[in-house]
């Protein structure tokens, strides 16, 4: 199971082309674009508000609620409007992702709301939905330790690849994605999932790939904000 090439002739290190934005959404509090590859993700954040019912509050911290959904036009075959098993499972998986890096006990008895929308899929939907929702709570103003920022890492044929697109992650003689975020100025890993086999010292090779990757996005976010805000808002992030 040789892997000599890959499909889109990048290096077996290299990520797609990376593009990022934020404030993209005006009635948002805060929203951010980012695209990998011929994946585009865009979220919106709204919060803190309070919640309702009021039985759902709770008086020592805030709730955070992702809700992760992909256009029916996004993929190839056409995908039926509304939630299903697997955007409940990815939205429970990306507030995992960031809480984290928030402090939400600054917010007693409200909810921060963070919609992600997939309107273009080619691989690594969740990974690039994190990495846009990290980039509009910052655009919101909501206190952070730190970014988060997400990639996929895998094995494909018998290589350790970064960022699999959709013809790796479907490779006829098998392969493995590791969806992984990171909050990059400490190194903490706030999300790794395996969907596949790998042995020990191909893990901590593709987990190795995954911090490079990340940090590529990390520069890109912090960008992304500073060109928006001047470089003075988000210099701590």
């Amino acid at each position: 199971m040789v892997y000599s090439k890959r499909v889109d002739s990048r290096k077996f290190d290299q990520p797609r082309e990376i593009e990022a934005r934020v404030g993209i959404i005006k009635r948002a509090d805060g929203s951010a674009y980012f695209k990998i590859g011929k994946t585009i993700a865009i979220a919106a954040v709204y919060g803190p508000r309070e919640l309702y019912p009021a039985f759902k509050q709770n008086p020592e911290t805030g709730i955070l609620r992702c809700n992760y959904d992909m256009m029916s036009f996004s993929v190839t075959e056409r995908k039926k409007p509304g939630p299903t098993r697997r955007s409940v499972e990815i939205s429970l998986v990306t507030e995992n992702a960031l809480l984290p890096a928030l402090d939400l006990s600054l917010f007693p008895n409200t909810v921060i709301d963070v919609f992600i929308q997939i309107i273009q899929a080619d691989a690594g939907t969740r990974c690039a939905g994190i990495s846009a929702a990290a980039m509009a709570l910052a655009d919101a103003g909501i206190p952070m330790k730190d970014l988060v920022s997400s990639i996929s890492v895998g094995k494909v044929g018998d290589k350790i690849v970064l960022d699999l697109n959709k013809e790796e992650e479907d490779y006829e003689e098998g392969s493995t994605d590791i969806p992984v975020a990171i909050m990059p100025r400490n190194g903490e890993i706030s999300l790794l999932q395996l969907d596949g086999d790998v042995e020990k010292e191909e893990l901590l090779q593709a987990l190795k790939l995954a911090k490079k990757g990340c940090d590529e996005i990390y520069k890109i976010q912090r960008q992304a904000l500073k060109e928006r805000y001047g470089g003075s808002a988000q210099d701590e992030l």
